[in-house]
């Protein structure tokens, strides 16, 4: 690629952990399977039975723990350490792989597995650990209040505020894997084309809101994120 770029936000979904044995969302084998999502994700199901919300996110950190991160997430790093100019990464997911691939300047819109947040104090900490309705804040001290810190459907995804303000003062828009249907993720291709960034979709498959793409890269982002970071470099 030839135009220079200074602040490139990539926005990572479902399909690049996929390749880290991670089953997307809601897929036949997934960390999703046999649970109604109204029993398990949503703020009114962790009210009304909360030990057993507790114990299906401690299901999946068990799940989690040991995954390892891709060609793709190694190569936004290999971008990061780099590129003359400033990389973030929002992601959809709630896996650490970006992480583990030590990766800067990611925003978890939608939490992360590893943390807990007290709904007394609004404090977050980080644990592999189990939870429970009886585990208590190491903040506040108060019991009964902790919860997963993901963002639960009808709940308000995270540091929206920060990602709307890198969306319209980048230059580069990449998407790495989301369906595009799952709002208010699927409109930030729109603001950022709005803004005058370039936007590039990287997808095994063309996503629903392909049309505010400038360009289309089919393939595993295992193989076609490299490539495509060597032409920033």
């Amino acid at each position: 690629m030839n135009k220079k770029y200074h602040r490139i936000v990539f926005l990572t979904g479902a399909g690049i952990s996929q390749e880290s044995g991670i089953p997307t969302f809601r897929s036949e084998t997934g960390l999703w399977n046999n649970h109604r999502v109204e029993d398990v994700a949503t703020i009114e199901a962790f009210y009304k039975n909360p030990d057993f919300v507790h114990d299906f996110y401690n299901q999946m950190r068990k799940d989690l723990i040991n995954k390892t991160p891709n060609p793709a997430h190694l190569a936004l790093t290999e971008l990061q350490k780099n590129f003359d100019g400033e990389v973030y990464i929002v992601t959809q997911n709630i896996d650490t792989l970006h992480e583990k691939a030590n990766s800067q300047n990611i925003l978890h819109m939608h939490g992360q597995i590893n943390e807990l947040v007290c709904l007394n104090c609004g404090k977050t900490h980080t644990t592999w650990g189990d939870s429970s309705s009886e585990t208590t804040c190491p903040f506040c001290e108060r019991e009964g209040f902790i919860k997963p810190n993901i963002v639960f459907f009808g709940e308000m995804p995270l540091y929206m505020d920060k990602i709307e303000t890198l969306l319209k003062t980048c230059d580069l828009f990449v998407s790495i894997g989301t369906s595009g249907v799952v709002y208010p993720a699927a409109g930030f291709v729109q603001t950022a084309k709005y803004y005058g960034a370039t936007t590039i979709e990287i997808n095994l498959d063309m996503a629903s809101n392909n049309f505010f793409f400038d360009k289309h890269i089919y393939g595993k982002a295992g193989l076609e994120l490299p490539k495509f970071i060597k032409t920033l470099l």
